[in-house]
């Protein structure tokens, strides 16, 4: 990483650090103007508007982050969180889908760990749903 974005990354959390978060995000948004693929800042980016649970611009900076590095759980991670906190359900399995595809087993074995779980969680509770509301069919 340059010199310049260090020091733009550093005033960005010093911004942050004192609630001057949209400051904070002018920063990253001029320094990604530069530097689209900038990871530090896209992180920082997408998790500032997650955290002021603006998950569709999350979602867009998440993708971003995606785009770059397909395989890296904590971007998909990021982007699923994203994606269910927006209720598009399906898009958060499509991710974890995609994931499977693209990661490396042995590096990501957490992360596909905590996606099966998630899966046998939702499955639980679609079998809940049934047994509660039985179909009409």
């Amino acid at each position: 990483m340059d010199i310049e974005a260090e020091k733009i990354l550093k005033q960005t959390r010093s911004l942050t650090e004192e609630g001057k978060k949209e400051e904070a995000r002018m920063c990253l948004l001029n320094l990604l103007k530069d530097k689209p693929e900038n990871i530090a800042a896209l992180l920082m980016l997408g998790g500032s508007y997650y955290e002021e649970n603006n998950f569709k611009e999350a979602k867009l900076v998440f993708q971003q982050l995606i785009k770059i590095s397909p395989g890296t759980g904590l971007y998909s991670i990021a982007l699923f969180n994203a994606l269910w906190q927006l209720k598009e359900i399906d898009e958060a399995l499509e991710e974890i889908r995609r994931f499977m595809l693209h990661a490396d087993k042995d590096a990501e074995k957490e992360t596909i760990a905590r996606y099966l779980s998630t899966l046998e969680a939702m499955e639980n509770i679609k079998q809940i749903d049934r047994t509660v509301k039985p179909d009409s069919s």
